[in-house]
């Protein structure tokens, strides 16, 4: 079996090109998992030999600290080299090479993806982000005048947008609930939900992680809720798939749409639609489709010519995720975040958006603000003055930093980051209000 030690060796003689072709990017990925086979998730997340290899497995630009990987994150080099490969074979003869080979090529990855999800893959729609695959789901539920959706004040912006011109065209009536922030009792949001909840009431819509603060919601509460009510609930899990551990069945949801170029690493424009099988039937897709799909979860998918490439490379992103492993990766997040987390919570002027003495809470997305400081202004001056890359949020009910490190970040870039805010919390840093 190929050792810890010989596969850092390989990398420090060849550098990062050793891992470029797809041969020896296999070879890592077969390693991954049985090179802690004796630590559990929480002791493998501090094996920094083994995270080495993983940070390899990614060509990335070290000169600038990346902490936005929520929003779309780097593949790794073999998803890359995957997307390249079937480009090219594409362009050798389109037509022929792109809907007798490649598409029926989708099946494998439709397959993959459902056994993470642990559902069938008659469940299971390819679509392009999780814009997509929600709106399929938020324009394709029947609706009439006067009925009622409950969602939240934090969900995503798009997907607000998106009921509201519902509203405008069809009459319907949406409802946004409010819950405290931090979420330190989560029957407060089911709560808030669930007295939205009128006799009108045809959909609750609801984010898994929230996109804002990385506040894990307690979606299988809601989805009883809803179901007890005869309600479907949409869940958006577009910052929740390969973040951290769970399935379908812990969830109990209806419908789950997400990004599969967020956590799980995939090609930049790949998302995911969950539809239980017996409800297939009572969406409409968003585009047309014959009488003869009404039942078929490939119904999502008739949206016309489209690169086959860019979905098939996530068949090796399936396997990055499965050799990685979903455990390992939400403990090593967990444990990058604690490092400048633990600092920064003893400093009067720091507030965390998120319970973090509680781990389930929340995993690799978190919001924190400094009192006294504009969330712009702060992450303008991380990124001109120290290099790091963050995201400012301004919501109506709160505001703070975005931090999103990935399992590509180091120690010493989460301890720069520390470094440069505790600077900021003890006044150092002046013109930041």
């Amino acid at each position: 079996m190929t050792s810890r030690r010989n596969v850092l060796r390989s990398i420090a003689a060849f550098g990062p090109t050793a891992l470029f072709g797809t041969q020896a990017l296999h070879a890592v990925t077969q390693w991954l998992p049985t090179a802690v086979p004796n630590l559990s998730a929480l002791d493998a997340a501090r094996d920094e030999d083994f995270w080495l290899t993983v940070q390899q497995a990614f060509f990335v630009d070290r000169t600038i600290i990346n902490l936005n990987n929520g929003g779309v994150s780097p593949s790794p080099r073999s998803v890359q080299d995957a997307y390249r490969r079937y480009t090219e074979q594409a362009n050798s003869i389109p037509a022929y090479e792109m809907w007798r080979h490649q598409e029926p090529q989708v099946e494998s990855v439709r397959e993959g993806l459902a056994s993470i999800f642990h559902v069938s893959s008659e469940e299971i729609a390819i679509t392009r982000n999780a814009s997509e695959s929600l709106e399929t789901l938020q324009l394709g539920l029947p609706m009439e005048r006067g009925d009622e959706v409950v969602t939240t004040t934090q969900d995503y912006p798009r997907m607000l947008t998106t009921w509201e011109q519902r509203a405008r065209r069809e009459g319907i009536v949406i409802k946004k609930v409010k819950y405290p922030v931090p979420l330190m009792n989560p029957k407060d949001a089911v709560d808030a939900i669930a007295e939205a909840i009128t006799s009108r009431t045809k959909v609750i819509h609801i984010s898994h992680v929230v996109f804002l603060t990385g506040q894990i919601m307690p979606v299988r509460e809601i989805c009883r809720l809803a179901k007890s009510r005869g309600i479907p609930c949409i869940v958006d899990g577009a910052h929740s798939f390969a973040h951290f551990p769970f399935t379908q069945q812990d969830l109990e949801c209806d419908f789950f749409g997400t990004a599969l170029h967020k956590w799980f690493v995939g090609p930049i424009g790949t998302g995911m639609l969950y539809v239980k099988k017996d409800m297939i039937s009572s969406v409409w897709p968003l585009m047309g489709a014959p009488k003869e799909m009404d039942a078929n979860i490939r119904k999502f998918e008739e949206i016309g010519t489209h690169p086959a490439a860019v979905h098939n490379a996530l068949i090796e992103s399936i396997s990055f995720h499965k050799a990685l492993g979903i455990e390992r990766k939400a403990a090593r997040l967990r444990y990058l975040h604690s490092i400048w987390t633990d600092q920064l919570e003893k400093i009067e002027s720091v507030h965390f958006l998120t319970n973090i003495k509680d781990v389930d809470n929340q995993c690799g997305l978190r919001l924190v603000h400094i009192q006294g400081t504009d969330p712009g202004k702060l992450s303008a001056y991380l990124l001109d003055k120290h290099r790091i890359f963050t995201v400012a949020i301004v919501h109506d009910e709160f505001k703070g930093l975005r931090v999103a490190p990935s399992v590509y970040t180091t120690v010493s870039e989460i301890e720069r980051f520390a470094d440069a805010m505790k600077m900021v919390a003890s006044g150092q840093v002046k013109d930041l209000g």
